[in-house]
């Protein structure tokens, strides 16, 4: 056989034994290297801003290598819009919890109501809605990404549950989608709003919070609610 054939064959056997190896990681499929990137990038970008933050300023926050970061993100609006995604799943699985902690309708509502308020005004979702109002003009596709209403959101969610409590008979709702953007503009819309233009500060005082979510679900079960329910 050929020298060259030799190296040839020892170069495959090489790779296929790396391939099959134990605990093996494929470049750019490391879960806790991409999180290491995530969480540098979102000290980056909650501390200058999207347009003001810059790959070599990600890169050194997250201490990794340039040529690391790309491995795991094309550019920076990839990068922006995975951790779009990761906060959201987060705040989404929360929420989530909320909607399967049982009691009654409205101390269900008034938890998730309160949970919402309180996660939509912080400091950090404040910023981050601010920067995707400011990029979503020239990048609609970020701005559709941060308000994803599939069946895995938030919203999706709320349907979700709304769906089988008018099956028992303990709400009466025609549209499910609308009652849930209902619910998110009753409960916490004009307090993020204000917060976002900075009329309030955020985050906003709990009792405020209370009291409007305590408002808004009255309102919301006034019009949905049926005698069952009671």
């Amino acid at each position: 056989m050929p020298v060259s054939s030799k190296r040839d064959q020892s170069l495959k056997k090489a790779i296929e034994v790396a391939d099959t190896a134990p605990n093996r990681r494929v470049a750019g499929q490391d879960p806790v290297k991409r999180q290491q990137i995530l969480d540098g990038a979102k000290r980056v970008f909650l501390g200058v801003g999207f347009d003001a933050a810059s790959m070599n300023d990600i890169t050194r926050e997250a201490g990794v290598s340039k040529g690391t970061i790309y491995v795991y993100f094309g550019s920076k609006e990839e990068l922006f819009g995975a951790l779009i995604d990761r906060e959201r799943t987060a705040i989404f699985a929360s929420l989530a919890e909320t909607l399967e902690e049982g009691g009654s309708i409205k101390e269900t509502l008034t938890r998730f109501g309160i949970l919402l308020a309180t996660r939509m005004t912080s400091v950090q979702v404040v910023r981050a809605q601010r920067m995707v109002i400011g990029v979503s003009e020239r990048m609609p596709e970020l701005g559709c990404r941060f308000y994803d209403t599939g069946p895995d959101s938030a919203k999706g969610m709320l349907s979700a549950y709304f769906q089988r409590k008018t099956a028992e008979g303990l709400l009466d709702i025609p549209d499910t989608a609308i009652a849930s953007r209902q619910i998110f503009d009753l409960c916490a819309g004009g307090l993020t709003r204000a917060c976002i233009f900075g009329v309030l500060e955020a985050p906003p005082q709990e009792a405020l919070i209370s009291e409007t979510v305590e408002s808004g679900i009255q309102m919301f079960l006034a019009r949905y609610g049926t005698q069952a329910m009671d």
